[in-house]
């Protein structure tokens, strides 16, 4: 077991963000969601378990990150209520960014991209040695959940909303990609982690058994919950008698696509300004 270690900084950091989430919130609801968000976050980056996953154990850590991306960030995103996402993506250049993030294909891409890249083991080394890269790789990860669950939970004013067939779909691949790295750790014949020590004396396993086990706790922890939340959400379409072939449309999507038209007529003026305005057409 490391040795306790208070982390004031980051308990700070927990408390206050967590204590404006929870208050800015707009309904009971919402509050719990926020609440119980940061309640599990906190449970998994500080002592213990928070020092076991970045100095000790990949498959503590796994855990960790499971709990992050599967848990903590669709809680996070459910807490949002629709105006405050109207009101957070109105500007320009954040409503052309959250609109593309929405794409299920490029969401797969950053999830596995993120994901690789935070679980390979120069990150994670380094993260063994440096509080700083630990707390920048969760926040990657926390970021990388709520990509992953944009499309999932179609919560973005103006950005294709999948159907329910669409949205399961996507929740079943994403499942796939979520852990990339896990076939490699439970068919590598030795450990790709030297930053990660003391398995043995905390766990009595070797290195390389917890790195295996680590790959079977990613696909299943993986697979089991996000294969429920797909079959919960074909299966609450089907009972509602909502057509799972079929995208709601919502008065945010429709007032955003509205603001878009708005700009492009702005830009279309100040290109004809600056034009000199608009060309005589010859008789």
């Amino acid at each position: 077991m490391p040795p306790f270690r208070l982390h004031p900084v980051l308990l700070i950091a927990l408390v206050m963000l967590g204590a404006w989430h929870v208050v800015a919130s707009r309904t009971g609801r919402e509050r719990r969601q926020a609440l119980a968000g940061w309640v599990a976050l906190a449970a998994v980056v500080v002592w213990p378990v928070g020092d076991i996953a970045a100095t000790v154990s990949l498959t503590v850590a796994t855990v960790q990150r499971l709990v992050i991306m599967l848990l903590v960030a669709p809680l996070f995103v459910l807490s949002v209520s629709t105006p405050r996402w109207v009101a957070w993506t109105r500007p320009g250049w954040i409503d052309a960014l959250t609109r593309r993030l929405a794409h299920p294909a490029l969401a797969i891409i950053i999830v596995t991209v993120v994901g690789s890249v935070t679980l390979s083991t120069t990150v994670v080394d380094a993260g063994a040695r440096s509080n700083l890269v630990r707390a920048a790789t969760l926040i990657a990860v926390l970021a990388c959940g709520v990509v992953l669950w944009i499309p999932a939970l179609g919560v973005m004013p103006g950005a294709r909303r999948l159907s329910p067939i669409g949205r399961a779909g996507f929740i079943f691949v994403a499942s796939l990609v979520v852990t990339s790295l896990s076939v490699v750790w439970i068919f590598a014949r030795h450990s790709l982690y030297p930053g990660l020590h003391g398995q043995e004396a905390l766990a009595h396993m070797s290195p390389l058994f917890d790195q295996q086990l680590a790959g079977f706790v990613a696909k299943l922890g993986s697979y089991l919950p996000m294969w429920a939340v797909a079959f919960t959400i074909f299966s609450r379409a089907d009972d509602a008698h909502v057509g799972v072939e079929e995208s709601p449309l919502h008065w945010a999507d429709v007032e955003r696509q509205l603001l878009r038209v708005d700009r492009r007529e702005a830009r279309a003026q100040r290109r004809d300004r600056r034009g000199g305005g608009a060309v005589p057409t010859p008789e």
